[in-house]
């Protein structure tokens, strides 16, 4: 489903994350990445996480500045350390990139001294980046159409699961707690944010939590604050002639379950990574392995114990893929092995589909172990051909911004996306009242009423991100930015080049 996480700096959530400079998610880690609902993609669709998430994840690298050759005592000069000018830190927020460019240029050494050029530090990974973006469009489309084939053409959940478990691993070589608990800190602000609004949008509409689970409902509100469990909420709320239709509670919660995911695996990586280490090849394909006992029914986990296990298990191969990525392991495997046994799994992942279609027909996020085969084996393909792009080639530049702004923003993207897709619905169904809307124009409108709401939910993300978006700025520990795209003031480039209505479950 959520992915992002998104993150800018190494403690970003999807999430993906997620779920990047925020992400989480960095996914949905981590934009973030990826979230309850219905149907399992990310119990919601998605976020982030994708994100969420939701968000969100990006390897940086270690920039080694050399020293001046030796010279004689006297003639001697030992050059200052100088930043690259012309391409921001992978990880480091936007504050430190200024700071670092301000620099003035290193000592020159004397004329008959020869000194090395300082090697470029690597900038953000742009092909990561664009992987999360796409994950994130895809979450959109996926629960405005409810197209099942998306789950096939683009698993956004496993590529925000992944990316966010490559930037964690990377994170990994500080002390864990430290990382974890950054981790925990760019994630939980945003959704604070995001249960406030929609707590009391709920309370407003006469929900009493006290009535569910024999008066305990209460309890179930920790999940709003920290989700480490399904948050409750009304399947039903208002009524039919109110501004949202019944089950919008339904829909804004289905997000949540990428977070609760998310959580679980920082909190897992310390083990996962060392135990990769160790036996990597066990480790990679444990989830498969569960997978095939929870998510056939083999074993029965009931309520949503189940379904968190049945989440972690059908993207925990990716996470772990991703963990494999960061240290390097894939690029050791030779590439027509790596994408011959990652067509193998594909085509397990649809001959178990074809067997186990569920009510959407061939939406993988109904058919667990299907989703973590053919998941698991587009994601080693994405990542084995890993460009590694530090700016974003050809006609992919013209889209920069929008993909940094997407990364940036990830968690709030994939949280938010789901409550704005349902607040499209009563603003276009005030273009029916118009006194120039004639048969023929209420018909048309009718028959590309979703076409409508994909046009019109991308404003209101806008919106969104302008609105509550420097949250995750805050949670980052930076300044808060309303349209953080990497644009610097005056209009030149930043960061990345110098000169259905109704899902349930978001995945």
């Amino acid at each position: 489903m959520t992915q992002g996480y998104t993150e800018g700096a190494e403690e970003g959530t999807g999430a993906g994350a997620s779920p990047y400079e925020n992400s989480y998610w960095t996914s949905y880690e981590e934009t973030y990445g990826q979230p309850y609902g219905q149907s399992h993609e990310g119990a919601y669709g998605q976020s982030y996480g994708e994100s969420h998430e939701g968000a969100y994840a990006q390897s940086y690298g270690n920039g080694h500045i050399p020293q001046a050759p030796q010279a004689p005592l006297a003639t001697q000069a030992v050059p200052q350390q100088r930043w690259n000018e012309t391409q921001p830190l992978r990880e480091a927020p936007e504050e430190l990139v200024s700071e670092a460019a301000s620099h003035g240029p290193a000592a020159e050494a004397p004329s008959d001294t020869k000194t090395k050029p300082s090697p470029s530090r690597p900038g953000r990974d742009r092909y990561l980046d664009l992987l999360r973006s796409i994950a994130l469009v895809r979450v959109v489309v996926y629960h405005i159409f409810g197209w099942a084939w998306l789950t096939v053409l683009f698993p956004s959940m496993g590529v925000m699961f992944a990316l966010a478990g490559a930037l964690m691993a990377r994170s990994l070589s500080r002390p864990a707690w430290g990382v974890i608990r950054g981790r925990i800190r760019r994630l939980l602000p945003p959704l604070w944010a995001f249960s406030a609004v929609v707590l009391a949008m709920m309370f407003v509409g006469g929900w009493n939590p006290s009535q569910d689970d024999g008066g305990l409902g209460w309890l179930g509100l920790v999940n709003y604050i920290i989700p480490i469990g399904a948050p409750p909420y009304p399947w039903q709320i208002g009524s039919k002639s109110g501004v949202l239709e019944q089950t919008w509670a339904v829909q804004a919660a289905g997000p949540l379950w990428y977070l609760r995911a998310y959580l679980w695996f920082v909190i897992a990586s310390p083990l996962l990574l060392w135990a990769f280490r160790r036996v990597p090849w066990a480790t990679l394909l444990a989830p498969l392995a569960l997978t095939a006992v929870v998510g056939t029914g083999i074993v029965k986990i009931p309520g949503e114990t189940g379904n968190a296990v049945t989440d972690f298990a059908v993207y925990g191969s990716c996470w772990i893929l991703g963990m494999a990525h960061q240290e390097g392991v894939l690029k050791k495997i030779p590439r027509y092995a790596v994408v011959s046994v990652a067509a193998l799994l594909m085509t397990f992942g649809l001959w178990w589909a074809s067997g186990h279609l569920g009510p959407d027909g061939w939406d993988l996020n109904d058919i667990p172990l299907a989703q973590a085969a053919w998941s698991l084996g587009f994601v080693a393909i994405l990542l084995q051909y890993s460009p590694s792009w530090q700016e974003l080639p050809g006609r992919l530049a013209r889209w920069d911004k929008l993909i940094t702004l997407s990364n940036n923003r990830a968690v709030t993207i994939y949280l938010w996306h789901n409550l704005l897709i349902m607040a499209t619905v009563p603003l276009l169904d005030i273009l029916y009242q118009l006194p120039f809307m004639d048969d023929r124009l209420s018909n048309a409108l009718t028959t590309t009423y979703t076409l409508w709401m994909f046009v019109l939910v991308w404003p209101l993300i806008g919106l969104m991100i302008v609105s509550v978006g420097w949250v995750e700025d805050l949670a980052a520990k930076r300044g808060p930015r309303l349209w953080p795209d990497g644009a610097k003031k005056g209009g030149s480039r930043g960061r990345s080049r110098s000169g259905s209505r109704g899902r349930a479950r978001a995945r």
